[in-house]
């Protein structure tokens, strides 16, 4: 029988500092989003200053995903095997280098080549992020230190427009560089903030002592393949719905005859929008467990309920330029990045040891498949001239994900059906109390 003991180590930080690490990890996702948005937000002006179209366009996004798929994997295996509290200030660093020197691009290859870069190194965050949240927090708090750490996108993106709206002039060429620049700055002052906060202790990798050393409960092959397989779906289809917002609303707003600061003041107010989707989804889940449903049910929930929120890109598809299409958009990206907690704790329930791993594994796929994406978005566009298929497929995405969960993940053997879920595994129990207890745990293998 496995045996649970506090993570000595641990034991003497409060609740609160638990939570700022999580504050930290918005931070770090924060910066991720800053340095990734400023040439979505720039992207009209960037390509008619370079001569680049549409098709161009695509290549660089594809590139970035392309070099996020294969960094995921080798971030993935690093926050495994090695010690998180190294691993991501080092990815952050990289990344920051690769946004600072877009400022200096002059053509198709180097802009490609920095975004390249800046994909490789952006892949980290999540691997070393959900380690981060694993290791600090319970099963039943996950969702909400998932939902803090995701917030951080959108409010990197809430920044990126408000800066440019006093940076960028728009009768200046050449005056979108200095934002680059800026941006790209601000990771050294998160690396700061991470190591004065942070130990290397406290998060120590598996294989040293005091570290998480079991896994999660046993399950047969099958239903770990199904599992797995769901996850697939879910992170292809979530992303794609996000990223398509991502990439390219500037652009579909620019389409729609909107100028550039009526972009860059909708644009914040998407991603106040998707902030409240992130944040409101982790207190949701963290409520409905509360009042009597358990973790995982309380998950679906609300994972159904933010990909239909999501699932209005369909009618925003079709709807005219006005504010009835704002507003509708809005919703969307309120239920885009509200999906992304749950996804990020349906992960945590299949392995404790690997979820580097796992974490990196889903990233490649995912972002292999983001590769596709884009080149597709580039191509009908460009062809079609409209954004309308792009939206539909868009508003479907999170739903087929739901879809595919009910349909292939199942119940652990020995679940008990009463509950309407899975019954929490013996560690879980052990683990919930000793955090209440002494802010920490650290499940133990028997001997």
């Amino acid at each position: 029988m496995s045996v649970v003991i506090p993570d000595l180590h641990l034991s003497g930080r409060s609740r609160a500092w638990k939570w700022w690490a999580c504050g930290l990890l918005l931070l770090a996702t924060m910066v991720n989003y800053m340095d990734r948005l400023t040439l979505n937000l720039l992207a009209p002006r960037i390509k008619l200053e370079m001569g680049l179209n549409d098709i161009d366009y695509g290549h660089v996004e594809s590139g970035f995903a392309v070099a996020f798929a294969a960094g995921a994997i080798v971030v993935g295996w690093l926050a495994d095997r090695g010690n998180v509290y190294w691993v991501y200030p080092a990815a952050v660093l990289v990344w920051s280098a690769a946004g600072f020197a877009t400022g200096f691009a002059q053509g198709f290859y180097w802009l490609f080549a920095c975004r390249f870069l800046l994909g490789l190194a952006e892949s980290g965050n999540w691997p070393c992020a959900l380690r981060t949240t694993q290791h600090l927090l319970p099963p039943a708090e996950r969702t909400m230190g998932n939902s803090i750490l995701q917030s951080g996108a959108s409010v990197g993106a809430i920044c990126i427009p408000i800066v440019a709206y006093f940076m960028v002039d728009p009768a200046q060429a050449g005056s979108w560089r200095s934002l680059f620049l800026v941006v790209g700055a601000c990771g050294a002052t998160w690396v700061l903030l991470w190591m004065v906060s942070l130990r290397p202790r406290d998060l120590r990798g598996p294989g040293e002592a005091g570290a998480i050393l079991s896994d999660a409960p046993k399950m047969s092959r099958s239903l770990l393949v199904r599992r797995f397989c769901a996850l697939v779906v879910i992170v292809v289809l979530t992303n794609a719905t996000w990223h398509f917002f991502r990439a390219w609303l500037p652009s579909l707003l620019a389409k729609l005859d909107y100028d550039e600061r009526q972009r860059s003041l909708f644009i914040g107010a998407y991603y106040i929008a998707t902030d409240a989707g992130a944040l409101s989804a982790g207190f949701l889940t963290l409520l409905l467990a509360r009042r009597g449903l358990t973790v995982h049910v309380s998950r679906l929930v609300v994972f159904f309920i933010y990909a239909l929120f999501a699932s209005l890109g369909i009618w925003a598809a079709f709807l005219p330029a006005g504010p009835l299409l704002l507003v509708v958009l809005l919703v969307v990206g309120f239920g885009a990045l509200g999906v992304f907690p749950a996804y990020y704790s349906f992960s945590q329930e299949l392995t404790v040891k690997n979820l580097g791993m796992l974490t990196g594994v889903l990233s490649c796929l995912c972002w292999l498949g983001m590769a596709v994406w884009q080149e597709l978005i580039g191509h009908l566009v460009e062809y079609t001239k409209s954004y309308t298929v792009c939206m539909v497929l868009a508003g479907a995405f999170p739903l087929i994900g739901f879809a595919a969960l009910m349909a292939l993940w199942g119940k652990d053997e020995g679940s008990d059906s009463a509950s309407g879920g899975r019954k929490p595994p013996d560690d879980t129990l052990m683990s919930e109390q000793v955090f209440g207890n002494q802010g920490a745990y650290a499940p133990r293998s028997p001997n």
